[in-house]
């Protein structure tokens, strides 16, 4: 039997490789576009930066040291130089579908970094596989504004999981909902009507305010925003502000909120300071053909009716008064269950035959008695 050359003997010692084949590599030397590998063949393996990673801002060289042991898949034998042409990512895309299935098939929650913001949604990175997530998907409620997820880590579930077109759904709307249900439960089993919590203003509408209650939303209506009248919600609260509110009822799910504490409501001493024949005085806040209401305080409105303005004919208020106008009047009549005052400046004024019996009295008195 011949004896070997050394050369022979080297390239038998040599692995064969084929094109599609897993080998693992020591990375011999780094540069900012490539890596070079010595994976055991007659030639180096070179791992271009863009079969690395799909993130263009990795930095190569802080990424992989020299000795650094990397699994790659063979992609040429010989790429025209000589050498093999490797990839790293799409062995790990490889790898990581088959995490996302697993993910998929056991509804896992997985958590990763959005990478891109899309027109139509968010795309996120999972070992190389990119899912994309809708924007109707992001949230529980319509976002038309996605750029404040940009860089920021999400949870979701793979809810499609496609292979062959490389189509993965990831969704983050249904753990939203499920957190909230769970959140609501939780609040609604330790709470109860007339109990008095903190919330955060979530959102403000013409109508009211949506108040965070910790995971739970409650509608604070305009009509009890205060005791006295309101021009619009925003006069009184902003996005973010923190607030005490009252649970006024708990109508399944529904809770709705009230911020008129009862120590606070002007008609509990109202029935003392509105008696029938007090001499009140308040600002004429609103007009109607039959009348005008005046604020006697915040929260307080009475009736003074046209027939009560003056004891001159009025066809309607606005003859007489505008909105802004003091007016001193009496109190002739009070209702505590029906929360309603009307009152008379008529009666605060002189009777015009008295005034007439007056004026006779000291013009006979001022009179020389004829002798």
């Amino acid at each position: 039997m011949s004896e070997l050359t050394f050369e022979q003997m080297l390239e038998e010692s040599l692995k064969t490789i084929h094109t599609g084949e897993v080998v693992e590599g020591t990375v011999i030397d780094v540069k900012p576009d490539e890596i070079i590998l010595n994976i055991g063949y007659k030639s180096d393996g070179i791992l271009p930066k863009s079969e690395y990673t799909n993130d263009s801002t990795i930095d190569l060289t802080e990424a992989v040291k020299v000795g650094d042991k990397l699994d790659v898949k063979v992609v040429k034998v010989n790429d025209g130089d000589g050498q093999v042409a490797l990839t790293y990512k799409r062995l790990v895309a490889d790898r990581g579908s088959k995490r996302i299935e697993e993910a998929f098939n056991n509804q896992e929650v997985l958590t990763a970094k959005v990478a891109q913001l899309l027109n139509g949604g968010l795309s996120v990175v999972v070992d190389e596989v990119r899912i994309f997530i809708p924007a109707s998907l992001v949230s529980d409620v319509y976002e038309k504004d996605l750029s404040k997820y940009a860089d920021q880590e999400i949870q979701f579930v793979v809810t499609e999981y496609n292979p062959k077109k490389r189509r993965y759904i990831g969704d983050r709307k249904q753990l939203i909902v499920a957190e909230k249900a769970k959140a609501q439960e939780e609040l609604l089993s330790k709470v109860k009507e007339g109990d008095v919590v903190d919330g955060t203003v979530k959102n403000v509408t013409d109508f009211g305010a949506f108040i965070d209650l910790g995971g739970v939303d409650g509608l604070l209506h305009i009509s009890e925003m205060s005791w006295g009248r309101i021009e619009h919600p925003k006069k009184l609260f902003k996005t973010g502000d923190a607030v005490k509110v009252m649970i006024k009822e708990i109508n399944g799910t529904k809770i709705a909120l009230s911020t008129k504490f009862d120590d606070a409501n002007p008609w509990k001493d109202a029935a003392e300071k509105y008696a029938i024949g007090n001499v009140v005085t308040g600002k004429v806040a609103r007009m109607t053909d039959f009348g005008a209401f005046v604020e006697l305080e915040a929260g307080v409105d009475a009736l003074l009716h046209v027939s009560q303005i003056s004891k001159e004919h009025i066809e309607k208020p606005a003859d007489a008064l505008k909105i802004g106008d003091e007016v001193t009047a009496k109190v002739v009549d009070f209702n505590e269950a029906d929360q309603k005052i009307s009152l008379s400046v008529k009666a605060l004024l002189p009777d015009a035959e008295e005034v007439t019996e007056a004026v006779e009295e000291v013009v006979d008195e001022a009179t020389p008695v004829e002798e």
